[in-house]
């Protein structure tokens, strides 16, 4: 056989054995796999087979699925987990090819010219890209523009998956069957009775999102103050906070949290913000929250983590074009030392990974029971990643490659050498 002649489904011989439980049918006409297969894969374009053999990972699948040229039948795009959940079972009968395959492979793809499609049009650029035009990762200027680059989009399109709370971080949930909503009104109330925090008491609130946490706190007679660095979210959280009538509690600005000029908070919480610090700034940025603290204060931090120590923090080549540009991942024991060297004392870490898995099933289920709608606002390939996103998200919870972590942490009091904080856990009180 000419390489020249290779078709879809004899490429797809050389990485899969002929028991694998999947069918796919590609433009060429050919067919790898039964009828009667679990799991149906459509290679639609040509245009698929470039992006993949110029990025075969991540990047490159995605680019080809966002674009429609990579499909199922079975897959619900705003919920596509089944079909991701089957395709990580093929691993069993993933195949290595030899290098003589893999450049027979090539040259069928570019025997019939040497294409590099465009990327989608909702693409970011590359890392070189930003750096080319000014925006370094983990500086003022570059968590501005990543952070806005995720953060300004509709908010009608958030509330579409993210329902009533307008919470984009993990619920807590008290049993499987508890709502959205109400996991994540507790997980709110959780973070606050970790800290300890009563009326009258100052909160700081970083990476504030669209206001939730300002809510929770100013129903209990918290006066807290968020930030965040998206302009979308500050219009929703200021109207909300008005809206309910706590103006004279709560406040959410447009500010970097370096930039706080207040200090002496009785609490601090960064709930689903340190991704965007960068691990080389872990160490600023703890000592930024001892600073801001009063003797005695609780942190309460709150992030996405890897589950072990890696070199390569930063994140793949589709979350860095398409969700959280510059975005790195610590292991909970790199994150915990960093906290301890900076002065803090760790009271509890808890690891929240299956309660993530079960909040992106409910996002994902909101977004596909609002498909058509989500289409509407933001177009087809945007909404496609977002479910993307999610169900991958999930999916890796579920299998213990990421997971996520709350440290609770106290500011020593050096006057004292004790603090105020109840002997009786946050549980029990």
């Amino acid at each position: 056989m000419s390489a020249k002649s290779m078709t879809v489904a004899q490429m797809m011989e050389v990485f899969l054995s002929s028991g694998a439980p999947v069918q796919v049918k590609a433009f060429d006409g050919s067919t790898f796999g039964p009828d009667e297969a679990p799991l149906h894969l459509s290679v639609k374009s040509s245009r698929a087979m470039y992006y993949i053999a110029e990025n075969p990972n991540d990047l490159g699948l995605a680019r080809a699925y966002l674009q429609g040229d990579l499909d199922s039948p079975e897959l619900l795009p705003g919920n596509p987990y089944d079909v991701f959940k089957k395709l990580v079972q093929l691993k069993d009968y993933m195949k290595k090819p030899s290098a003589p395959d893999v450049a027979r492979i090539a040259t069928a793809i570019f025997s019939h010219g040497l294409h590099i499609p465009d990327p989608p049009e909702i693409e970011g650029p590359s890392l070189l890209q930003r750096l080319k035009e000014g925006i370094r990762p983990h500086t003022r200027k570059g968590d501005a523009a990543t952070v806005s680059y995720h953060y300004d989009q509709s908010n009608d399109f958030y509330r579409l998956f993210l329902g009533s709370s307008m919470t984009y971080t993990c619920a807590v949930f008290n049993n499987p069957d508890e709502s959205l909503e109400d996991a994540q009104w507790h997980k709110l109330n959780m973070v606050l009775d970790k800290m300890n925090l009563k009326k009258g008491d100052r909160l700081l609130d970083i990476g504030c999102g669209w206001g939730s946490m300002e809510i929770a706190a100013a129903k209990r007679g918290i006066h807290v103050i968020g930030v965040t660095l998206a302009e979308e979210q500050v219009e929703w959280a200021q109207e909300w906070i008005k809206k309910e009538g706590y103006e004279d509690l709560a406040e959410v600005r447009l500010m970097d949290y370096r930039d706080v000029p207040e200090s002496s908070f009785d609490g601090i919480c960064s709930i689903g913000m340190m991704e965007h610090v960068g691990f080389k700034q872990y160490p600023a940025y703890f000592k930024e929250m001892m600073d801001k603290l009063r003797p005695g204060g609780i942190l309460l931090n709150h992030q996405i983590t890897r589950t072990n120590s890696n070199d390569n923090k930063r994140a793949g080549g589709f979350i860095d074009r398409y969700i959280f540009p510059d975005g790195e991942l610590a292991s909970p024991a790199e994150i915990e030392m960093t906290i301890q060297d900076n002065g803090f004392e760790v009271i509890t870490q808890e690891n929240l990974r299956q309660h993530y898995a079960l909040t992106l099933k409910h996002w994902t289920e909101n977004l596909q029971d609002n498909w058509d709608e989500a289409k509407q606002m933001v177009g087809e390939p945007k909404a496609r990643l977002w479910g993307l996103y999610m169900a991958g998200s999930r999916l890796n919870f579920e299998l213990n490659t990421i997971q996520v972590h709350q440290f609770q942490c106290i500011k020593p009091d050096p006057s004292t050498g004790t603090c105020d904080y109840p002997l009786r856990p946050w549980w029990e009180r």
